[in-house]
């Protein structure tokens, strides 16, 4: 079994920035993809950022040039640095592995972009 615990949402101006961290507990395989997924109010969950195999980094296309995800593979852990947020990328924002053809999702949390 995995555990996913995230954090460090809150509430950011326009143009400001946010660091998220996600720790992974549990039985944690090498091969495995791990990153980060976000809700927006009445829409559907879609894929933020990712490192699959523990380096290949793939992003939205919303999201280039402003975020940038980074793993700690001994700590088993994932960060999202988010510069340059906008209203659009409010959203709760969910920490994701996969490994052994099962998915694991954290609670999620809440980032919020307003003026």
């Amino acid at each position: 079994q995995v555990q996913l615990v995230e954090s460090g949402g809150g509430l950011v101006q326009p143009g400001g920035s946010l660091r998220l961290s996600c720790a992974a507990s549990g039985t944690i395989f090498s091969i495995n993809t791990m990153g980060w997924y976000r809700q927006a109010p009445g829409k559907e969950r879609e894929l933020v950022a990712v490192i699959i195999d523990g380096w290949m980094r793939k992003y939205a296309d919303s999201v280039k040039g402003r975020f940038t995800i980074s793993r700690d593979n001994a700590k088993n852990t994932v960060d999202l640095q988010m510069n340059g947020l906008k209203p659009e990328d409010t959203a709760v924002y969910y920490c994701t592995l996969s490994q052994e053809s099962r998915d694991y999702w954290g609670k999620g949390t809440l980032v919020t972009i307003s003026s």
